[in-house]
């Protein structure tokens, strides 16, 4: 006779966002274009002086992305330790990642916060500029060992991998798919709001320069 109940692992991956599965995908989406904003900054710095406006266009830029990986991530680690079956099923990161994990988030908004208030407040005030450089040094330090660990594994990430059954893991990829792509856009977009309704403030950088103020 069969039964009126639905395993609970069916209903669980059936969730119209796609679940723990949708959920990792969606971080791997936004980690991925924030690699290719983040190598793209980083050009920016090695030629900080000529490439001043593109340092400050592509910072303000990534904190739409920045926020929405903050975003998925805190909501996995919400979700898993309020005992959400479909994420405790996938499990927690390595030890390692969970240590470092507040510790990039931490340096993800002291690099960004004080960009910002760079940019608001101008070059007037040195201790926002060796706030900025002291939380970029931190940043770089954890970012690097977050970028080593989870970039071989972003290919099979955004395949939608895992270690869920084949019809399960296919399900959860399909599941939400619109709604991650979505979320993906606005969040570009919000970062492209700020950097263009900032972009006039690095012309109050520009008439500082001089060598050796930035480097």
């Amino acid at each position: 006779m069969k039964t009126m109940t639905e395993p609970r692992h069916r209903r669980v991956t059936r969730d119209k966002s796609g679940g723990a599965s949708g959920n990792e995908k969606l971080t791997a989406m936004t980690g991925s274009v924030l690699l290719i904003l983040l190598a793209v900054e980083g050009l920016t710095i090695l030629r900080i002086h000529q490439l001043l406006t593109l340092h400050f266009f592509f910072g303000m830029l990534l904190l739409g992305p920045v926020l929405l990986k903050m975003c998925s991530t805190g909501y996995r680690f919400m979700r898993y330790y309020t005992g959400s079956m479909d994420y405790v099923r996938k499990g927690p990161p390595a030890i390692v990642l969970r240590l470092l994990g507040p510790v990039v988030m931490a340096t993800s908004l002291g690099v960004l916060g004080t960009g910002v208030a760079l940019a608001a407040f101008g070059p007037g005030n040195s201790l926002w500029l060796f706030a900025h450089k002291a939380f970029f040094v931190l940043w770089f330090g954890a970012m690097s060992i977050h970028v080593l660990w989870y970039a071989p594994q972003l290919p099979k990430l955004l395949r939608g991998g895992g270690d869920s059954p084949h019809l399960q893991r296919t399900h959860a990829v399909i599941a939400g798919a619109g709604k991650r792509w979505l979320l993906l856009v606005v969040a570009l977009a919000a970062g492209l709001v700020i950097a263009i309704a900032t972009y006039h403030t690095v012309g109050n950088w520009h008439s500082y320069m001089r060598p050796g103020f930035l480097g």
